[in-house]
């Protein structure tokens, strides 16, 4: 995407600073969430009042979930070749998998992936796990998904239950992201906030063999080592090694390493990384 770029919606827009880091584009219908995450950075400063209720509220704009739908629409249409190369994030101002929000999650997954939709990547950030077995017992129908290799299905993962009391616990987390990998769907964990060296590393080993992409930033604020973060990358890039995966370590644990991205291995990634180019290489091939 051209830097110069900028699109800002009611619902679609291209995120700046560090969210820039996770998406192009993304996607937010609510704010306001019910897990509770002691650490959410949507709690803290003058945006708190708005933004880090801890319930899931429809935002302003949107007159009911119909209209925020219809708008998601035609942002969509406006801005369509964009998003079908970097794909669309959900979401940065609440989980978009509890059940006061999944309904339009639900939607614009139909939207964006049916048998005769605009084939349009989607991002999906969770710390929920209740819905994945319905999920997958009804092949993708209950969020209308004809083709799971357009659709990532992130989960974070800090090893720390007691600071997310509203979410499904780590190891849900882990269990229900193997078996949407076992379906066909790509899937990241988020290792985003590291809260302690030794809980993320754990998360990552547990994790090996059915993620497609970590992507691991530290605790905003959080006191951390220089030496302790680079033997913290020289670990996991040892552990990683045998695995197909890919890993983005997002510009917190870079600078504070003191590394250089361009001496990092190649299955470590750029922020411009898209794990969908091969399906729509392909795509466009046989579409010519």
């Amino acid at each position: 995407m051209s830097k110069s770029l900028t699109f800002s919606g009611k619902a679609i827009y291209n995120p700046s600073g560090k969210a820039g880091e996770y998406s192009y584009w993304a996607c937010n219908f609510f704010v306001g969430c019910s897990n509770g995450c002691s650490y959410c950075y949507l709690k803290k400063g003058r945006g708190a009042a708005v933004l880090g209720g801890d319930k899931p509220t429809l935002k302003k704009c949107f007159r009911d979930k119909v209209h925020a739908l219809e708008i998601f629409k035609k942002e969509l249409n406006a801005n369509l070749p964009e998003l079908q190369k970097h794909g669309l994030f959900l979401s940065f101002t609440t989980d978009p998998c509890l059940k006061e929000t999944i309904r339009l999650t639900s939607s614009v997954l139909n939207v964006c992936n049916s048998a005769f939709g605009p084939q349009v990547p989607v991002k999906i950030l969770t710390k929920c796990t209740w819905w994945v077995d319905d999920f997958i017992n009804s092949n993708g129908r209950i969020f209308g998904i004809d083709n799971p290799k357009l659709i990532a299905f992130a989960f974070t993962l800090t090893g720390h239950d007691e600071l997310e009391p509203g979410a499904s616990t780590n190891a849900e987390r882990i269990q229900a992201m193997k078996k949407l990998h076992d379906a066909g769907f790509k899937t990241i964990a988020s290792i985003e906030p590291v809260i302690d060296f030794k809980s993320s590393f754990n998360m990552m080993k547990q994790t090996f063999g059915f993620c497609d992409l970590y992507k691991i930033g530290l605790l905003s604020g959080g006191k951390f080592n220089k030496n302790e973060t680079r033997f913290f990358i020289r670990v996991i890039l040892a552990a990683a090694s045998q695995y197909e995966t890919k890993i983005y370590f997002k510009d917190s644990i870079i600078q504070k390493a003191g590394i250089n991205r361009e001496d990092l291995p190649a299955n470590c990634v750029g922020r411009d990384y898209n794990m969908f180019e091969n399906y729509r290489i392909k795509n466009e091939g046989n579409n010519k």
